[in-house]
C-alpha cells in the first residue's frame, strides 16, 4: 500500500466520524500538523490560485476554541493530478 492509500483511509473535515471515508472520484488535500492533523480536506473542483491561498478551517480544537486553523501548501511542493490526495495542506497557526 503506498502513502496515498494510507492517507485515503483517513477522515474527511466536515464529516460525520460514520460518514464513509474518502471517496475514489474525488479530491483531497492531507491536513498535516497542528489540530486536524491526519484529516483530509475534499477540494475538489478547486482552481490551482484557490489551492494556493490554502484556508482558514473552523475548529474547536485550535488555540482559540471556535476559531479557526490555517492550513496551506509550500511553494516547493508538487502536487500531481486527482482524484486522490493530490497535495498537502500545512499547519501555520490558529486565529480567533
Amino acid at each position: 500500500m503506498n502513502g496515498d492509500e494510507q492517507l485515503l483511509r483517513g477522515r474527511v473535515y466536515g464529516r460525520d466520524h460514520d460518514d464513509p471515508g474518502p471517496l475514489a472520484d474525488r479530491t483531497y488535500a492531507a491536513l498535516t500538523g497542528g489540530p486536524l492533523d491526519g484529516l483530509l480536506l475534499h477540494i475538489t473542483g478547486w482552481l490551482p490560485e484557490d489551492i494556493d491561498e490554502g484556508v482558514a478551517l473552523p475548529t474547536e480544537l485550535g488555540r482559540f476554541p471556535g476559531g479557526r486553523s490555517l492550513y496551506g501548501p509550500r511553494p516547493d511542493e508538487p502536487r500531481r493530478p486527482g482524484p486522490g490526495v493530490i497535495c498537502r495542506f500545512h499547519y501555520s497557526g490558529d486565529v480567533p
